[in-house]
């Protein structure tokens, strides 16, 4: 723990929920929790762990964060200012504190995240310290525990920070792999790409009373479905109701839950000692070269990048249906995620690419304003990603590999998905993908929008039409919380370095596909032609790769995307 910052004097709080006045000793002896009305007051991350963990158990990991900027993010303030005002307003390094201790005589290894700064946001230091304290359980084979306060993913650091959903997720991976126990516990609030990643995809999830968790917020759901809320919407009794965690459980108990959890699992164990397991260390990636695009860049054109975002929402350029049509051959769709639903946003089925079988998945928009509309605009819903989920499941047993085509403004950030468990269904398919024993080729073909972009492209290879773009938020969104109103969305694009050439320089992307000039709306069979080439080109040597060999590749591409591969010279035009 890095903490330094005086812990606050006052004698007296208000309580947030039933407004009465309370003496601060009353209130910190009662866990921040209001004895007059039950209220869970928020806890930073040095309080949370003196009250979670047996007493002077704590050892923070001796990894520090390092300072990162990977794209040179400028809105306002350039973001070092703003990362220094976080350090300096919460005295600690980073939005998570780490280390490893004991709750109930149980060691573990344990990750807490602190809202105060930055919003609990989930950056390459914060992706980089929770990554290495499971690799810390998964080490010591002690069970993992995440305490998650989040808003989602930093925005300043762009699709890097997308990355970070992946790369936890795959450690989470790995200890389910090693038979010992992950458990998130859900604070309020958690939202956005820590809720769709590692606050749910593990073991087991609890929430702690008066938390809220959901993908999208309550302020975007309204804006964008004009939808009232229903009452309690995203609350942890919301979530209970609906299936998405397993208990709600009030502070004063929350000790007592993980140490019945945690005696389980050891029990559940044994005493059988298990070989140490070696640390999956990063593969560093070759530095682009100074100056000028990557060899492996199609655009060096130096176009703007608000213009791409405009020829990426182009509603004339090829759908998934149209590359099914054109770039494969005997396309069969298969509908369904089994349970009650087939989402129109997601298509996907058995298809031949250069006479070889494949599963090909993909957002699904539309041309005119009726198919967009009928196919919710590529937003899919969690039985879209559901049914993404299974037919990835089937490839696999029928040792196909698959390709997926991304092009979606984001998941539906609708009411319905919301209680469907939107958050959960991402993260399931992101956890999937990090174990699936066949290859994986991704496509961003138009937009690759956040988290529902990255359920479909955590893959071996991941591949980007020259005119497409990828990013952990909308220039519009970004635009409306880090700049005066929405209008400065241009400036955020340009920011957000969510280009294909950005995205090649940074490692997100491995291969830019060219497009027909001017793009691919104007020749579709042409750009059919490029997309079926590259993806059947960087398939090919994936092959004949041992599925052990390919997950454990799979996971250091991603694995690299932590401070130290960020740590890198920031992109600069």
């Amino acid at each position: 723990m890095t903490t330094t910052a005086p812990r606050d004097e006052q004698l007296w709080s208000r309580c947030a929920g039933c407004a009465s006045l309370l003496y601060r000793k009353r209130l910190r002896r009662n866990l921040d929790v209001c004895p007059e009305c039950g209220t869970h007051s928020r806890l930073d991350a040095p309080a949370r762990v003196t009250q979670l963990v047996d007493r002077d158990s704590f050892a923070a990991l001796p990894d520090r964060a390092v300072q990162v900027d990977p794209i040179g993010f400028v809105d306002a303030l350039p973001y070092p200012h703003r990362l220094t005002a976080a350090r300096a307003g919460t005295g600690l390094d980073e939005a998570v504190v780490c280390g490893t201790a004991a709750v109930g005589g149980h060691r573990i290894a344990l990750a807490v995240m602190d809202f105060r700064f930055l919003g609990g946001s989930l950056g390459c230091a914060v992706g980089e310290l929770i990554t290495r304290t499971a690799e810390r359980a998964l080490a010591d084979e002690v069970p993992l525990v995440l305490i998650t306060a989040s808003g989602g993913a930093r925005m300043q650091e762009g699709a890097l920070s997308l990355m970070q959903m992946a790369t936890v997720s795959q450690a989470v991976a790995g200890l389910r792999e090693a038979g010992l126990l992950t458990v998130s516990v859900i604070t309020d609030p958690t939202y956005g790409g820590v809720a769709a990643s590692f606050a749910t995809n593990t073991d087991v999830v609890l929430a702690e009373s008066g938390a809220r968790m959901g993908f999208a917020g309550p302020r975007v759901i309204r804006q964008v479905t004009g939808a009232a809320l229903p009452e309690g919407f995203q609350t942890a009794e919301f979530l209970l109701r609906h299936g998405q965690v397993d208990m709600v459980v009030p502070r004063h108990a929350l000790r007592g839950r993980l140490t019945a959890l945690l005696a389980a699992a050891r029990e559940g164990r044994g005493i059988r000692r298990r070989p140490p397991v070696p640390r999956q260390e990063p593969t560093p990636r070759p530095p682009a070269p100074a100056g000028g695009p990557s060899p492996e860049t199609a655009d060096g054109s130096g176009r703007d990048a608000w213009e791409t975002v405009r020829t990426a929402r182009n509603p004339g350029r090829p759908t998934t249906l149209d590359y099914l049509e054109s770039a494969f051959d005997g396309f069969v769709e298969l509908h369904g995620d089994r349970l009650g639903a087939d989402c129109p946003a997601i298509v996907g089925g058995l298809a031949r690419l250069d006479g070889r079988p494949v599963m090909v998945i993909g957002h699904q928009k539309g041309h005119t304003t009726g198919e967009l509309v009928a196919r919710n605009f590529g937003m899919a819903s969690p039985a879209g990603h559901r049914k993404a989920l299974r037919l990835m499941r089937l490839a696999a047993r029928l040792g196909l590999p698959v390709v997926t085509l991304v092009d979606t403004p984001g998941a539906d950030p609708g009411v319905g998905a919301e209680e469907q468990g939107q958050a959960a269904s991402i993260a399931e398919n992101i956890l999937a993908l990090s174990v699936l024993p066949t290859p994986v080729v991704a496509v961003v073909t138009g937009e690759g929008g956040s988290g529902g972009a990255l359920a479909l492209a955590v893959a071996d290879r991941v591949l980007m039409l020259e005119h497409a773009v990828y990013s952990v938020i909308s220039p519009e969104g970004c635009a409306a919380i880090l700049w005066p109103d929405s209008s400065a969305a241009p400036q955020a694009a340009r920011a957000l370095r969510l280009t294909a050439p950005d995205l090649c320089r940074l490692g997100v992307v491995d291969e830019v596909v060219p497009e027909p000039a001017p793009a691919a709306d104007h020749d579709p069979a042409g750009a059919a032609e490029l997309l079926a080439r590259s993806v059947a080109a960087n398939l090919a040597p994936l092959l004949d790769v041992p599925p052990a060999t390919l997950v454990r590749r799979r996971r250091q591409r991603f694995r690299r995307f932590g401070a130290a591969r960020a740590g890198a010279p920031a992109v600069r035009r």
